[in-house]
């Protein structure tokens, strides 16, 4: 039986998510993929060199689907910020890969340096990277105004990763996380608004 190298980083995912690294074995991937562990070997030559390939491909995955600072498009009002926002959203809390990457994350990041680095990469600081650069952006482009987009890209997404780490733990509360989401997105841009045209009627 062929397989492929995304059919076996597609299952080791899921074994790594569902065991973490230490306690997961070659045979438990070739097991669940139905071949031998010479057919794993054929692609790559030891569980360190697979688990090196996975991390690589899920940083490509996430910076593909997720955006980074450098490629994202600014918004030209408040409604493109709250698609983009409801857009990231989908497909944190929706695509299985990133379930998975940030189960497995989470067990991981206490033992591995590489891993901790991401960890903190995706759940923090490339997501205020992004809303920095986008509340910059839009500031240039005089649709906001203030004084430290760094402070208000942590302020508007804080609550928003804290919610999404509560789903994790969760995923029953989902329609209850995804309406405190909205709404947190809903005030938090009508304060924004608020914020702009009282600082607009001052000037």
């Amino acid at each position: 039986m062929k397989i492929t190298k995304q059919e076996i980083l597609d299952t080791a995912l899921d074994i790594f998510a569902e065991r973490g690294y230490d306690s997961t074995i070659l045979k438990d991937i070739s097991d669940r993929l139905n071949v031998t562990k010479s057919a794993l070997y054929k692609h790559y030559e030891s569980k360190e060199a697979l688990w090196d390939a996975l991390i690589d491909h899920v940083a490509q995955y996430y910076s593909e689907n997720f955006g980074n600072a450098e490629s994202i498009v600014i918004p030209n009002d408040m409604d493109e910020l709250t698609e983009l926002t409801l857009r990231q959203l989908r497909f944190t809390m929706h695509d299985e890969t990133m379930r998975k990457v940030r189960k497995l994350f989470t067990m991981e990041q206490f033992r591995n340096e590489r891993i901790k680095a991401l960890a903190k990469k995706y759940f923090h600081s490339n997501i205020v990277s992004i809303y920095t650069t986008i509340f910059r952006g839009m500031a240039e482009k005089g649709l906001i105004q203030m004084d430290d987009p760094e402070l208000l890209a942590f302020e508007y997404t804080a609550p928003i990763s804290m919610l999404i780490q509560i789903y994790d733990r969760e995923p029953d509360r989902e329609s209850e996380i995804h309406r405190k989401i909205q709404e947190h997105i809903h005030y938090f841009l009508s304060v924004l608004r608020r914020d702009n045209k009282m600082e607009k009627l001052q000037k």
